[in-house]
């Protein structure tokens, strides 16, 4: 006898493909996968390595999350063409499940670091930093843009990204560095989302020739240049804001440095408060040292 028609019984079965004994059977009373044989006189069932690659199909399409019904219909019409079909929808199923866990891993990541940043900053420090380009996207607001008005916009942008949850993206806040040197600190133009792994879904280049801080448009996306940035934070309610960029700015001259670009703000600790007292704004900067052309004195237009 072939050692492919040798029958084996349901417990070694079983044992062979690493599942339990009662789900051959389970598959059995509801017609789905049949032994090869049933011994007339103990009704044990018997089963052949020859039905192996039948199972491990269905086991397969089961850990695809394929339902019963799905599969009863493809095994009572199996061919090359129904399953590639049917292997096509659930790997492009898979691929938003990886893309939405890879989001979510680097969520965490981003919220680890910013714990473990609250656990050793000084709030009143104002430093240097090394920035690398990030993709964002972006919706439009002003000064009379409502609350309400901000989170259909953002609710409406995430959902086209497939998110299943707010969590799943970083927000935040941006306003024109030239409205910065005009006193203007309430001059919000945008909300930014950022979407782990957004510029590699877009197939967008990681460095752009050119200037460090040029900022880009592309495809609906804002690029946030890589390069230097100044980075200083603020605690409380945002009406006080204005008295740090204050201080930002006189920092910058001080150290001759230009400013340009936006000011991306963004929440680090509203996970762990509960009073907007203790609320801690991130505030980041494209910054330059000025060009032997400009003065310490000279503001950038």
């Amino acid at each position: 006898m072939n050692k492919k028609d040798k029958l084996l019984t349901i417990g070694q079965f079983a044992s062979m493909h690493g599942i339990n004994k009662k789900t051959l059977m389970w598959y059995d009373e509801i017609g789905l996968f049949k032994p090869a044989f049933i011994n007339p006189e103990n009704g044990y069932r018997c089963y052949t390595y020859r039905q192996s690659p039948i199972l491990e199909t269905i086991l397969l399409l089961r850990e695809l999350d394929v339902s019963l019904s799905e599969i009863e219909d493809f095994m009572k019409n199996r061919s090359a063409a129904s399953l590639k079909s049917l292997l096509d929808e659930k790997i492009k199923d898979l691929a938003h499940t990886i893309t939405h866990l890879q989001a979510v891993n680097q969520t965490l990541c981003k919220h680890r670091q910013n714990m473990s940043t609250l656990l050793t900053m000084d709030l009143s420090e104002i430093s240097i930093i090394e920035k690398e380009e990030r993709c964002l996207i972006t919706v439009d607001i002003d000064k009379h843009t409502s609350f309400e008005e901000e989170v259909e916009m953002v609710t409406a942008e995430t959902e086209k990204y497939h998110l299943g949850r707010l969590h799943d993206a970083n927000y935040g806040s941006i306003i024109p560095v030239e409205r910065l040197y005009r006193g203007d600190f309430d001059g919000y133009s945008k909300i930014f989302i950022e979407i782990p792994f957004l510029a590699e879904q877009h197939n967008l280049p990681t460095r752009f020739p050119g200037s460090k801080q040029r900022q880009t448009q592309k495809g609906g996306l804002h690029i946030q240049p890589g390069g230097q940035y100044l980075r200083a934070f603020h605690k409380g309610s945002w009406d006080k804001i204005p008295k740090r960029y204050q201080e930002i700015l006189a920092f910058a001259k001080n150290r001759g440095l230009t400013l340009s670009g936006c000011s991306y703000e963004m929440g680090i600790n509203e996970m762990v408060v509960e009073r907007i007292d203790d609320y801690i704004i991130q505030i980041e900067i494209p910054c330059n040292e000025p060009s032997p052309q400009r003065t310490n004195n000279t503001e950038p237009l």
